[in-house]
C-alpha cells in the first residue's frame, strides 16, 4: 500500500513539476523584490538575509529544473524549454556571486534568470500538452 500511494505521489509531481517550478519562480521573484526593498529601506538589514537560504532555492530550483525539464525532453523531444531553463539557472547561480549591497544588481539578474527559469518550464508544460 505504501509503495502503490508512494508511486502515485510521485507520479502527481512529476506530472505538475512545471507548474509547482512556476509557481516557486513566483515566490523567489516576490522575495527578490521584498529583500530589495528591505535593503533600500534599511541599509543595516543586509545581515538578515542568510545566504544559506539562496543556496538553498538554488538547489530546490535546480532539482525542479532537471525534473521538470528533463521529464519535458523525454516526452515531446524538445530542446528549447530546457535550453532557457538552463540559461535562467546559469543566470541565477551567477548572480549568487554579485555583491549582496543593495545595488539592486544582484537582484535584477536574479529576476531576470528566474523568468527565463519560469518561461522554460511554461514552454515545457505547452509542449507536453
Amino acid at each position: 500500500m505504501t509503495s502503490h500511494f508512494h508511486t502515485r505521489s510521485l507520479g502527481w509531481i512529476e506530472s505538475h513539476a512545471d507548474r509547482l517550478a512556476i509557481g516557486i519562480s513566483g515566490l523567489c521573484m516576490v522575495h527578490c523584490l521584498s529583500s530589495a526593498v528591505l535593503l533600500a529601506l534599511l541599509s543595516t538589514a543586509g545581515g538578515l538575509l542568510n545566504p544559506l537560504f539562496h543556496e538553498v532555492g538554488l538547489t530546490i530550483a535546480i532539482g525542479f529544473g532537471i525534473l521538470a525539464l528533463g521529464r519535458g525532453i523525454a516526452a515531446h523531444g524538445y530542446m528549447m524549454p530546457a535550453s532557457v531553463g538552463a540559461l535562467g539557472l546559469g543566470i541565477m547561480a551567477g548572480a549568487m556571486s554579485l555583491p549582496h549591497d543593495g545595488s539592486g544588481g544582484e537582484t535584477l539578474w536574479t529576476l531576470v534568470g528566474v523568468g527565463l527559469l519560469a518561461l522554460g518550464h511554461d514552454l515545457n508544460r505547452r509542449a507536453v500538452n
